[in-house]
């Protein structure tokens, strides 16, 4: 939060009580138990509310508000359950499906949603203009890759047909048994092509139909207002399919970005969930209040990226020898803490059952002498390096980092905290030295953590490529044998911890407050909410 929104937000709680005198005066969220009126610490403003353009985890919780696929999330398992699309089927080989849609499914401003929507939405994110960091989500289909990097100039032979306005054919260039999950994603939401091509072009980012007031979705909610740093409303859909099913009125957002400010937030009564919670706050909240805190396992890695195009990252050497003098124990067990565990490779284990095993091993020693071998011997001569940070993160974080690279290697590298926004538009441009990340799985299978790191995937934000690599992911997407793919995946990871484009850290666990008067929001392994589940009970 801006200081001059922080200030303003404390001159008001303390107003809460210099007006009130002895009586109490209900809170926000009191008043909201009342009137289903949800409020949520959302971590930092919205990039833009285009499903086909974001990339982060706070923004897509909004998004799945207002927009809504062939196949939904389950709120406790993060699995597929039908959406837009009422059931589905496939051929025996697992290379075409076919999707059919539901008759009462309508866009918030009444029109009927058809498999000629999603069809526009296809072509649209997989347009070259458009730039997507995630159409390569889409290059299952057969044909998408071709007509994303321009070779292929004739749309209809991608592999994505409407037999009629409530058949949606998907024809894919390789068996993809998890393809219901990966349909779930906001990159294959459908987008309303009057509205799209009413404020610009169909390829063309950044227009003003994401506003409120243009916004046309067909989600349980639709977009009453966007203040920016201030708030992100959210109203009940009259016009969705299931929308007796709804019982939440309104779900407001709140990008505040500084956890204390938020915990305090949530103290005061003004929010329902945070996004997370201050580290030294986690054994206060387990030993007074549990009832309020929830610790949640999800199918996430945080990691350092390397800017691989710039010297001397771009030196495989030099980036194993930070990431090998990184303790990973004790960043989780003194400084993270939350239950966080030391992560050795790329790929959260458990998921789909596989498990990466590990190859990764810290070694003080070996960093010395890679360093000295590359030509900076005990730190000499080494070039001014920036760890870039996103202001809503633990501090702690990356001065532990900062201090053991300085302690091990006598490398002193400056910390530059940036605001989420900033960091995240810093990040996808290339325009840092090493940064402090993370990834959250897409849906539940190792492919959203390995096809990642790919030459072809847009939140690639590295600079780095391997040709062996991409060889290993892309003959994992040519069978439909998990043993064997598998395999390929264990090979892929041994390449990225061999060249090092990315240093692991640890498996994510989220930390967070929840009123008790939340319910239907439950933790799962994709760390997402479908906000048609969740409601309020006083």
């Amino acid at each position: 939060m801006p200081f001059r929104q922080t200030i303003l937000f404390l001159i008001a709680t303390l107003g809460l009580f210099l007006t009130t005198g002895c009586s109490p005066r209900e809170t926000r969220v009191s008043v909201g138990d009342r009137t289903q009126t949800i409020h949520i610490g959302n971590g930092s403003e919205p990039s833009d509310l285009d499903p086909q353009l974001i990339t982060t985890i706070t923004d897509a919780q909004i998004v799945m508000g207002l927009m809504e696929g062939l196949t939904a999330m389950d709120p406790q398992t993060a699995h597929p359950t039908p959406a837009v699309a009422k059931s589905w089927d496939s051929s025996a080989d697992q290379r075409i499906w076919t999707f059919h849609l539901r008759a009462d499914a309508r866009w918030s401003n009444g029109g009927a949603v058809t498999a000629r929507d999603f069809v526009y939405a296809y072509q649209r994110i997989l347009s070259p203009n458009l730039a997507s960091e995630y159409a390569y989500m889409l290059f299952c289909l057969a044909g998408a890759e071709s007509y994303n990097n321009g070779q292929l100039k004739n749309f209809s032979q991608v592999g994505v047909h409407a037999t009629d306005d409530h058949t949606l054919v998907l024809l894919l260039q390789n068996p993809v048994p998890y393809l219901p999950a990966l349909v779930m994603h906001q990159a294959w939401f459908p987008v309303h092509r009057g509205t799209i091509e009413k404020f610009g072009k169909m390829d063309q980012r950044g227009t003003l139909w994401t506003r409120p007031g243009n916004y046309v979705g067909n989600g349980a909610f639709t977009l009453a207002a966007w203040e920016p740093h201030q708030v992100i409303r959210l109203v009940k859909n009259p016009a969705y399919w299931n929308q007796a099913a709804v019982r939440a009125h309104e779900i407001d957002f709140y990008p505040i970005e500084d956890r204390a400010t938020e915990e305090a937030a949530f103290r005061s009564g003004q929010l329902h969930i945070t996004a997370g919670l201050p580290v030294d706050k986690i054994a206060t909240y387990q030993r007074d209040q549990p009832k309020l805190l929830r610790q949640e396992s999800t199918f996430a890695t945080t990691y350092i990226l390397f800017n691989t195009t710039k010297p001397p990252l771009d030196d495989a050497r030099i980036r194993r020898a930070l990431t090998l003098v990184i303790d990973r124990k004790a960043l989780t067990e003194r400084v993270l803490k939350g239950g966080r565990i030391p992560a050795y490779n790329l790929t959260p284990p458990g998921i789909a059952g596989y498990d990466a095993g590990t190859y990764l091993k810290e070694d003080v020693n070996e960093a010395r002498r890679l360093l000295a071998e590359a030509g900076f011997p005990n730190g000499t001569g080494f070039p001014h390096l920036e760890l870039m940070a996103s202001k809503g993160g633990n501090s702690l974080f990356s001065e532990a980092i900062q201090q053991m690279w300085l302690t091990q290697l006598g490398l002193n590298i400056s910390i530059v905290n940036q605001e989420g926004r900033v960091f995240s538009d810093s990040v996808h441009n290339h325009q840092y030295d090493l940064a402090s990340y993370g990834w959250v799985g897409d849906y539940l299978d190792p492919s959203t953590f390995l096809e990642l790191m790919t030459r072809e995937s847009g939140n690639n934000n590295t600079g780095w490529s391997s040709p062996a690599y991409d060889r290993l992911i892309a003959e994992a997407r040519a069978t439909g044998d998990n043993s064997r793919r598998y395999a390929l995946y264990r090979e892929a990871e041994r390449i990225l911890i061999d060249e090092m484009p990315l240093a692991p850290l640890c498996f994510m666990r989220r930390n967070y407050l929840c009123q008790p008067s939340v319910k239907g929001w439950y933790g799962n392994p994709l760390d997402l909410h479908p906000l048609k589940s969740v409601y309020l009970e006083p």
